[in-house]
């Protein structure tokens, strides 16, 4: 009989209900047994839209439930390791929302503290598992961009205008805030899962409005430079003006491949599709990409249907491996580490203008 592994989600907001609940509740192995929610409200109560999940005011109080095996971790980035922190030498396993942590340095702790206590530690790169990655991927290894020139992977908005009266930590400046944290932690897993770590940095980040009172980073472009000589784009703006957004553009000696559109999963949960939907994270036939190769020296265009989505739940299936040693974890803290190095980086490349070493 396979082991069921209660699960205890700290935070009970947009991320909880829409990237976390609906797909741990997908998996037969996991039972979703508690949430952290400070203040439940008449209209927004955790015990009353999970009846039997038991509801604690502090992750203090939740930790020391003997009963929960797992914590999820659904807060702001700025508390990421002190809760990371305080599961772990609970002996809980946990998964981390993205971004990991504000600081490689408190990444680094949180995985040797993970190992010390022999308990799994992963990060919630969910999108690992969109379509247009995974359809990507397998171009990439059947070989049919051969040598990849120049690899461009975006997340380009049009939104030229300050949030008003947000309550966002996503348009806060705080420690793991900022665009690059917050869209920059997604492209540049997916890169590294894919292509490996680069070998420099370059980077240019800042805000793309015209009037930012608050001094946020609402931009970047980030260039990973590769030893092979590769070169990837990672870029995020709000100044976008276009009816379709540019996603990938991956070029090489063989073959090009363009695809717009974000992934449809995340804009389905939000008007309600549920993951066990009929067509739930299935990309309509005219988002498909395109890809183009020489044949007889001249270019030819095909289209590429989407792969069939693996969608979010596949996450929270190779969690449930990964804890019964069968395999890997979605995505690791060692992993999630790497990112936020060259976070810091490519941070640290645009303050003082120049290329840096990895």
């Amino acid at each position: 009989m396979a082991k069921t592994y209660n699960v205890g989600i700290v935070g009970y907001g947009f991320s909880a209900k829409i990237f976390h609940i609906p797909f741990v509740t997908e998996v037969p192995e996991l039972k979703l047994y508690a949430v952290v929610q400070r203040t439940p409200k008449q209209d927004d109560d955790a015990e009353k839209d999970h009846p039997g999940v038991k509801s604690y005011r502090s992750a203090e109080e939740m930790v020391q439930d003997p009963a929960v095996d797992v914590v999820i971790i659904t807060t702001a980035p700025d508390s990421h390791f002190a809760l990371s922190k305080l599961a772990l030498e609970a002996g809980k396993h946990v998964v981390c929302e993205k971004p990991f942590t504000p600081t490689s340095k408190e990444a680094d702790e949180l995985v040797a503290l993970a190992k010390k206590n022999n308990k799994q530690l992963a990060v919630y790169q969910n999108r690992r598992f969109d379509a247009d990655y995974v359809t990507l991927s397998k171009l990439v290894k059947n070989g049919s961009f051969g040598r990849i020139s120049e690899f461009e992977t975006h997340f380009d908005r049009h939104r030229p205008e300050e949030p008003a009266n947000s309550t966002s930590w996503k348009n806060k400046v705080i420690p793991g805030g900022s665009a690059i944290y917050d869209l920059g932690t997604h492209l540049l897993d997916q890169v590294v899962h894919l292509l490996g770590l680069p070998a420099r940095v370059t980077a240019f980040i800042g805000s793309a409005r015209e009037h930012n009172t608050t001094s946020y980073e609402d931009s970047f472009t980030v260039l990973l430079h590769y030893a092979n000589g590769s070169m990837v784009t990672a870029k995020a703006t709000v100044v976008s003006p276009e009816e379709e957004q540019l996603r990938f553009w991956v070029r090489g000696t063989e073959g090009s491949f363009k695809k717009y559109h974000l992934d449809i999963q995340e804009d389905q949960l939000k008007a309600g599709i549920k993951p066990q939907d009929k067509g739930y994270g299935r990309e309509p036939s005219e988002r498909y990409g395109t890809l183009t190769t020489i044949k007889d020296g001249n270019p030819v265009k095909e289209v590429v249907p989407t792969v069939e989505p693996p969608t979010y739940t596949e996450y929270y299936r190779k969690l449930v491996r990964g804890l019964g040693g069968e395999g890997d974890l979605p995505a690791s803290g060692a992993e999630a580490a790497q990112v936020i190095r060259l976070i810091e980086l490519a941070r640290e490349s645009s303050s003082v203008g120049r290329t840096l070493d990895v």
